[in-house]
């Protein structure tokens, strides 16, 4: 007869890290500090002096029980040019010339554009990375919310909290890929309790962009608006 080789065990806590790989866990994502994945979040957004970015945005508000979903590309270039451009629905634009920032909506507002100057605050209001990663370790309290997959990413997911009131958001939640750092998700809600979510589906750094991205001409018979009127200034 052959002889039987005994049976070899395998310990317990390789059992268990053969199970946290085939579930797709990385324990490297496990017990790290917030305040270190925005530190690392920061300093990604630091060294990109351009960027290109698919997003979907939903918008939930509870006092209307509706919601809405749109599409478009937001496109960033150093020092202050941004520029999102609506495919759903198609025609609303946001853009930041350097010189003043141009909400062009006519989706829910036809025959007019809101002209404001183009500063750091209204910058953040289309900005992901403005908004959450200037300065955050001062402006924010930071928790950790565990980790979770993002458009087939990895991420670190922290909530944020303004340490004084702001008029753009109440409490936050970002997602930070947990391998280059950038912003993948963020959900806000503001004082009347909306809610926008905003998945980045797909992002570029450092892109060549041209500086007539940045432009906005405002169409025939459309009425400008200066925000100075609307805030009694």
């Amino acid at each position: 007869m052959q002889e039987r080789r005994p049976t070899r065990r395998v310990p317990i806590d390789m059992k268990i890290s053969a199970v946290i790989l085939a579930l797709g866990v990385s324990t490297s994502l496990q017990g790290q500090s917030p305040n270190a994945i925005m530190e690392r979040a920061v300093a990604s957004y630091s060294a990109t002096r351009s960027m290109r970015a698919e997003f979907q945005q939903k918008l939930t508000n509870p006092l209307t029980g509706s919601t809405s979903v749109s599409n478009g590309v937001m496109l960033r270039r150093d020092p202050n040019l941004l520029s999102v451009n609506f495919s759903d629905p198609k025609g609303d634009r946001v853009v930041a010339d350097g010189k003043s920032l141009w909400l062009y909506l006519p989706s829910s507002a036809p025959g007019q554009v809101i002209r404001m100057p183009s500063n750091k605050g209204s910058a953040a209001m289309i900005d992901p990375g403005s908004l959450f990663l200037s300065s955050p370790g001062t402006r924010y309290k930071i928790t950790g919310e565990g980790t979770a997959t993002v458009a087939g990413r990895r991420s670190n997911v922290v909530s944020l909290v303004p340490r004084k009131a702001n008029q753009t958001f109440t409490r936050a939640k970002v997602w930070i890929d947990a391998s280059d750092n950038m912003i993948r998700q963020f959900e806000l809600v503001d004082l009347n309790g909306l809610t926008r979510l905003v998945t980045i589906t797909k992002a570029e750094k450092n892109p060549v962009i041209a500086r007539s991205e940045f432009t906005f001409t405002p169409p025939r018979n459309v009425r400008v608006i200066d925000s100075s009127t609307l805030s009694g200034m």
